[in-house]
């Protein structure tokens, strides 16, 4: 059964937007802005578990700046932090420059709960090789935009991509480690949580406080420790801590930051939908949309983009953004189906799907210049018997007559023909590139076919009528009225037979 113009566009606007769906998540896998919108509206609670202790303007002008201070300070609130029984350290502080004091340090910076700082790139084994406590690179990754968004578990060494350079563990991931944290030692980025301040406790411990051990030790037992520069720059003769930016575009420090890298490892990791899934997806929303039709595709987006928000909760990241841009474009082709059928709405027969009889013009219009390389054929197929369908059983009969009619014609379609609705019993095929020989040949494998035509146990007839072409034929009216003659002449051929 022939589609009605309606849906006919349906065949071509599913796959259509299936490809384009697919496409588009091929090349926007990933929703950074969705994701930090939901960072920012979601924060995760202040991670009871990590502390920092800030080296703040107030222990730079107890002891100097950073770069000149003794380094047996750090032994003195690591022996704090141990009577406290802290259960991992990590020095967020780089202390690549050989001193003096180096080797003192050594029971100190060879403890196993301790991370030491590294820069990337830095052979700390070879700066300092009676230091035994693991090392982690002090990395986060900062974005185009200067944003925080992400960190890494690892970093390829000097920041190579080859897949042959080294993996050097994060200063975050070793202090997770230390911590009880089974963390894969990869390259994949991580969603950096926000956690909004705690205002029932201290964010930072000063880390003068805890050298002079003015420290509560139960604020320290059993937690995950941070040490690392917080000061603005005033007590530091200029020199202050790294300061960057995160989701929400407040200026942090990077050990607080650090920080929220280890929470980041200490929570349940977010997973990321597999590309696989994403592609299924979009392409699921797109074909959803066009088969719905109307403004239904903007409900599909909408609920995309708002199941992001529990499975965020549920440390899940779905590309929302990506899935309803695919179903606002399945909206966008229904429009287009829509236009396309207001457009030639004037000439379709709404019944079958085909071209009316104005269609049918100005296809002959349109190829007539042409016809002296490549000859129009015409083929007109009336039905006797058609009006007695209508009388005994309805309309609906007759309709369904009539569609049985022109797909039995389709069956002959060639490449370039064209098939029209004449008139109420009545169809036009307009041949592309077809000579007398060709047409008899077409028109004997129609008439055969049209032959076997029947409706319960009304008798029924099709008369097939066909012309072509020629020098003779000056007009389309001609070439009409030359198949008419053909059609006529055969039906008083056969009721002379009969």
């Amino acid at each position: 059964m022939l589609l009605s113009p309606e849906r006919s566009l349906a065949r071509y606007t599913v796959p259509a937007a299936a490809v384009l769906a697919a496409a588009l998540a091929l090349l926007v896998p990933d929703n950074v802005r969705l994701h930090d919108a939901l960072n920012r509206a979601l924060p995760s609670p202040a991670d009871q578990r990590v502390v920092v202790i800030g080296i703040d303007d107030a222990s730079l002008r107890d002891y100097g700046r950073l770069d000149s201070w003794p380094r047996e300070l750090y032994g003195q609130a690591l022996n704090t932090l141990d009577e406290a029984g802290a259960r991992a350290i990590g020095i967020d502080v780089i202390l690549s420059d050989p001193a003096q004091n180096d080797q003192r340090l050594a029971d100190a910076f060879s403890r196993p709960n301790v991370v030491l700082a590294t820069a990337p790139g830095e052979d700390t084994t070879a700066a300092h090789p009676d230091w035994r406590s693991p090392t982690g690179v002090s990395a986060l990754n900062i974005a185009s935009d200067g944003l925080v968004r992400s960190f890494q578990a690892a970093y390829r060494e000097n920041d190579m991509a080859s897949a042959q350079s080294k993996l050097v563990p994060s200063l975050a991931r070793q202090v997770a480690v230390i911590a009880g944290r089974d963390v894969p030692l990869n390259t994949t980025p991580r969603v950096l949580r926000y956690t909004r301040p705690d205002l029932e406790r201290l964010p930072v411990l000063s880390f003068r406080d805890v050298v002079n051990g003015n420290v509560r030790y139960s604020d320290l037992q059993g937690r995950v420790v941070l040490i690392g520069l917080t000061a603005t720059g005033l007590g530091n003769g200029g020199l202050g801590g790294q300061t960057l930016r995160d989701v929400t575009g407040e200026v942090v420090s990077g050990a607080l930051l650090q920080a929220r890298a280890v929470s980041s490892l200490l929570s349940p990791p977010f997973q990321q939908i597999p590309l696989w899934l994403t592609v299924l997806l979009c392409v699921l929303a797109a074909s959803a949309a066009v088969l719905a039709r109307g403004l239904w595709g903007f409900g599909i987006a909408l609920l995309a983009l708002s199941l992001a928000v529990p499975l965020w909760l549920a440390n899940i990241l779905l590309p929302g953004v990506t899935i309803s841009l695919a179903a606002i474009l399945g909206t966008a082709l229904v429009a287009l189906e829509r236009w396309w059928n207001l457009r030639n709405i004037g000439t379709l027969d709404p019944l079958t799907g085909l071209g009316n009889r104005l269609a049918f013009t100005r296809a002959v219009e349109h190829r007539w210049a042409a016809r002296a390389e490549r000859p129009l054929g015409l083929l007109l197929v009336d039905l006797s018997g058609f009006r007695k369908v209508n009388d005994t059983y309805g309309r609906s009969a007759g309709d369904e007559l009539l569609r049985d009619l022109a797909a039995r014609i389709q069956t002959h379609k060639r490449r370039g023909d064209v098939i029209f609705r004449w008139g109420a019993d009545e169809f036009a095929v307009l041949l592309d590139n077809t000579d007398d020989l060709d047409l008899a040949v077409i028109t004997e494998r129609v008439q055969r076919t049209l032959d076997a035509i029947s409706f319960r146990d009304i008798p029924l007839r099709a008369s097939v009528g066909a012309a072509t072409t020629t020098p003779d034929i000056r007009t389309p009216v001609e070439l009409i009225e030359a198949a008419s003659r053909s059609r006529y002449r055969m039906k008083y051929q056969r009721e002379q037979r009969e």
